[in-house]
């Protein structure tokens, strides 16, 4: 397959994994989510789009460098993680604003948080560009799981 061809797919993946989330989060934001107590770090609602944007664009960028790899055991395994990673980045907003739970979030945002990790770690053995490319990811998740964890307190 044509590498161009490749990224658009890689791209276009991962942008849809946020339209799915998207579907979930999108009607929940100004009814249920207004009406929960947020701590003081919580960031203003138009953020979170051209943040998650940009993460998606990164992580089609970051997948496509170590699926252009070929199909040895360890890009296999870097794949598998990520794949892993999406369908825990999907499910969390199914869980947190689909569900409207904020426990059923952590509990699905704390494994998605390791399987980010894991990612980083096996795209690192891969592809150190595509290791790179997920550390803000990793971060944004992790600002994510505070908020989530506080807002589970909080409410």
């Amino acid at each position: 397959m044509h590498k161009y061809v490749r990224l658009a797919l890689s791209i276009i993946a991962c942008q849809l994994a946020g339209i799915v989330g998207a579907v979930f989060t999108t009607p929940n934001i100004a009814g249920w989510y207004s009406t929960l107590n947020k701590p003081w770090f919580t960031p203003p609602n138009w953020v979170f789009g051209p943040m998650w944007l940009t993460l998606y664009m990164l992580m089609g960028v970051a997948l496509w460098l170590v699926w252009g790899k070929g199909k040895n055991k360890k890009n296999l395994t870097a794949l598998w993680s990520f794949k892993a990673q999406l369908l825990l980045n999907i499910l969390w907003s199914i869980a947190f604003f689909g569900l409207r739970s904020p426990l059923f979030g952590l509990l699905v945002i704390i494994p998605l948080w390791l399987m980010i990790g894991s990612t980083i770690y096996s795209f690192r053995k891969v592809n150190r560009n595509a290791a790179y490319l997920l550390v803000p990811y990793l971060l944004w998740v992790t600002l994510a799981t505070a908020l989530n964890l506080a807002i589970y307190i909080l409410n």
